[in-house]
Parts: C-alpha cells; structure tokens; sequence
C-alpha cells in the first residue's frame, strides 16, 4: 500500500509555540502529524497532549483553522497535535472512524494503529504526561476521537467530539472514558437525529447522537437519565441545552444541544456558510480544555 499524501507545511516558529511535522511510520505506509509546541517549559510531569482529528475531506492545516486549538499551544497549557488522515489526495484526508468516512473506512485503515504508534513516537521525542492525553475532533475526526476513546482506553485520558456521532456498532472500552460532545440541532451533515444528512457528501446512514451518547453512559456505568439545565447563549435564534450524566464524577458524560447551530465548531466562524450558523457567544475551546483538566487519566 503506498504512503499517505503528506499535506503540504511549512515549518514556522513563533513566540509562543513552534510547530513541526512528524512522520510515522505504521506497517508499510508513512503517516505524518503536525505537532504545535509552547515555547515554555514543560511541567514537571511533562506536556499534557490534545490530539485533534480534521473532519473528512480535510487535512491538519484546515483543522487549525477551523478550531483554533492552536491556542492552547500558545498559552503554554499543552502540547497539540494534529495527526492526517489517509486518501488519494493531500487535500482530502479522512478516518477509518467505524462506518464512516471514504477511503480511509473503505480501505481499511488502520487508524487506531497510527494513533498508538503516535503516541509512542511523541514520548520519545518530548516530554509527555502520560495520564493526560485526549482527543477530540470534528465531524469525522469526532468519530475518530470517539473510536480512540474506545479502542485506545489505556491511553486516551477522555474525549470531547464535535458534530459528530459514535460511528462505531459496538463498543468494549478496557476503563471507564470521560467524554464531552457538542452538537448543532441544524447539522445537515451529521444530523443531531441520526439518518442521511442532506449536505452528506458520502451519504453515511449515521446513528441519533443520542443513541452513541447513550452507549457511553452504560459503558460508564451511568444512570441513563440525564440532568438537564439551559444554558446562557447570546446569540441570535439560538439556545444551548446540556445534558449531564454523572456530573462531577470521574466517569461523567456531557452533550451541549446547540438549538440553531449547524456543522460547526462553537465559537468559530465556520469557513463556508453551507456548514451551517456557529453559537460564536458559547466558545468550545475553554471547555474543551477545562474538561480535559478536571479528567486526567488514572486508571
């Protein structure tokens, strides 16, 4: 099988991170990641890692864009890395995310492979903390990140996917995984409701995000009921519902419905307006990273 397309990078350095391309080699086949560095000093257990998985039909550079998770890299807080998926064109890379998406589901990717041999190669090339390693995602690197969290338990610490579902039938995680989801009730390529999305460029039967939510809460051994409480939002034709199921515990599963808010990642303009509007009031990023804080990985 030949080697991923890399995307195209250009290595910079800037005052407050620097930023590299990694290359990884699983089975026959050269994988790449674009790693962002604070330019501190780590802390003494080492840099906590944010894995951040582009959608489909994506690469790294337009996740960076899209999520502006290079902020957590600036402000000295983590060690954040992109990772590219598989396909025929650097420009279109997508995840073997279960039954979703293109060539890399249809070839067989061995994409939680990659991410184990990743995480290898990024402990010997810097100083890593071992218990606090999470992932999240858009679209379909949000089933990328939720299929890390189930296959790669050992070492994913928790999880936080956005727009979109659990594309896996099944799962068996070996501990009990943290997670946090954002979703649109107007996404028309994951739909909140599950089915074809009418924007579905690979036209992907996806499950209700509820239903994959509610998969995690009883692999978390939670009460399957939710509590549920509004949620301040400023912006125009919008509100923000959160269900919480074991709020406060080490297990605990959280979904912010996002009513009005389509294909979108929560406080960022999206870069084409068939995504969808995005809630710009509600920013996801602090609590993605809060989220992340409060569940280190200790088991």
């Amino acid at each position: 099988m030949p080697d991923v397309p890399q995307p195209e990078f250009t290595p910079s350095m800037g005052d407050d991170f620097s930023e590299q391309l990694l290359e990884v080699r699983v089975a026959d086949r050269q994988r790449v990641a674009v790693v962002c560095r604070p330019a501190a000093e780590p802390p003494p257990g080492g840099w906590p890692v944010v894995l951040a998985f582009h959608g489909g039909r994506s690469h790294p550079d337009m996740m960076r864009r899209f999520s502006g998770l290079d902020c957590l890299a600036a402000a000295g807080q983590a060690l954040v890395v992109y990772p590219a998926g598989s396909g025929s064109r650097q420009s279109m890379l997508t995840w073997n995310g279960g039954n979703c998406c293109g060539e890399a589901r249809d070839q067989g990717s061995d994409d939680v492979g990659f991410v184990r041999d990743l995480l290898g190669d990024l402990a010997r090339r810097f100083p890593v903390d071992d218990s606090r390693i999470h992932a999240t995602g858009m679209s379909n690197g949000a089933m990328m990140a939720y299929r890390v969290g189930a296959e790669l338990a050992d070492r994913i610490a928790s999880i936080a996917p956005v727009a979109g579902p659990l594309a896996l039938a099944t799962i068996s995680p070996s501990r009990r995984v943290p997670l946090l989801h954002f979703h649109g009730s107007l996404d028309q390529f994951t739909p909140l409701e599950g089915g074809i999305g009418r924007r579905s460029v690979t036209r992907t039967d996806h499950r209700p995000i509820l239903a994959g939510l509610l998969d995690w809460v009883r692999s978390n051994g939670l009460d399957p009921e939710p509590i549920r409480e509004p949620v301040p939002c400023s912006d125009a034709g919008m509100a923000i519902e959160r269900l919480t199921w074991g709020g406060g515990t080490a297990a605990e599963v959280i979904l912010y419905v996002i009513d009005g808010a389509g294909h979108t990642w929560p406080g960022r303009v999206p870069d084409s307006f068939y995504l969808g509007s995005s809630a710009l009031s509600f920013p996801a990023n602090p609590l993605i990273w809060e989220f992340f804080c409060r569940h280190p990985r200790t088991g």
